[in-house]
């Protein structure tokens, strides 16, 4: 339903238009209280890059920081990822993640980049503290926050924009009417428009998610996917219809979906009824590292990774690379 009013399809946005400019119009007092100087955002000693978005729901942003933090890698940068940590509740904040932190502490999508990059990553609803401990305990030299677009609290160098491409942005109305966080506008002012998806217009840079090989949970065994007989498939990211059409684009024979909310935690007694002992059961990484601890041998995922084309990509990374030098 929520999918429909935001696209438009159903008029029941128009009985959501007055929260939609309550809720406008404090996002926009809280962004002039900072361009005015009312309020003042904390400024890192080293830079920090904002990867966000301008809507709810999924655009493909965390592939994007793993992309920047494993090319500016690549490029002998040692980068550290901040995020608030959304499906998490830590003991105490900010929190550090090791290999033994919990996405019930953390949340799924930090986790997820920690496993995938190996890079310092802390989580904290305050991001400016997240920084501090990270500062504090690693020799990082530049800063790479998973969301938060609209933290205005933590002042940035630069700011990147995913868009999802086929979605954009639904009926163009602030939540809940419609998908907007902030008006489509606030591109004007950011750094780097990515386009996951779709086609790109000028000026934006056009990105795809590329699968890899399907993965095991229990025992790493890699294959691939259009070779897995009687599928079933589960995604729990903000958009899980892109999971299932990366699916059928790779050939894979599914015969259910199981769509799950973004950040939902899982259990055992949830997700091992969805598919039978002769069933194979696929889902995103990011849902699989939150199934480690309980997965069975007919669990896999799914990787996939940013890919980012035209000569715009390159231009960024020496951007980034000039903040640091």
């Amino acid at each position: 339903m929520i999918a429909r009013i935001w696209s438009g399809e159903s008029s029941l946005w128009l009985l959501l238009l007055p929260l939609s400019w309550l809720y406008g119009l404090v996002s926009g007092i809280i962004r002039l209280s900072y361009r005015l100087g009312l309020k003042r955002a904390w400024r890192s000693p080293v830079p920090v890059v904002v990867v966000g978005n301008l809507t709810a729901g999924g655009n493909g942003k965390t592939p994007v920081v793993i992309w920047l933090v494993e090319q500016l890698a690549k490029r002998g940068i040692r980068a550290g990822v901040v995020s608030r940590g959304y499906g998490g509740k830590a003991a105490k904040y900010p929190l550090l993640l090791t290999s033994q932190t919990t996405t019930a502490e953390a949340g799924d999508e930090p986790v997820l980049i920690f496993q995938r990059t190996g890079a310092p990553v802390a989580v904290s609803p305050d991001r400016s503290e997240a920084v501090r401990a990270l500062l504090n305990d690693h020799a990082v030299q530049i800063i790479i926050t998973d969301d938060g677009l609209q933290h205005y609290a933590l002042a940035r160098d630069k700011e990147v924009v995913v868009i999802d491409g086929v979605r954009r942005f639904g009926n163009g109305w602030w939540l809940p009417a419609g998908p907007m966080r902030e008006r489509a506008s606030r591109l004007r002012s950011v750094d780097a428009i990515i386009v996951n998806g779709g086609e790109a217009r000028p000026g934006e840079i056009p990105m795809r998610l590329s699968p890899g090989l399907a993965v095991n949970l229990l025992t790493g065994e890699r294959c691939d996917v259009a070779d897995l007989p009687a599928l079933v498939a589960m995604a729990g990211i903000g958009h899980p219809p892109r999971f299932f059409a990366t699916l059928e684009s790779c050939g894979a024979s599914v015969e259910k979906t199981v769509p799950l909310a973004d950040h939902q935690a899982l259990s055992v007694d949830q997700v091992e009824p969805l598919a039978a002992c002769h069933q194979n059961l696929i889902m995103t990484e990011k849902d699989a590292v939150k199934c480690r601890a309980f997965a069975k041998a007919n669990w896999w995922y799914l990787p996939v990774d940013a890919e980012l084309s035209g000569e715009e990509p390159e231009h960024l990374l020496k951007e980034l690379i000039a903040l640091v030098h």
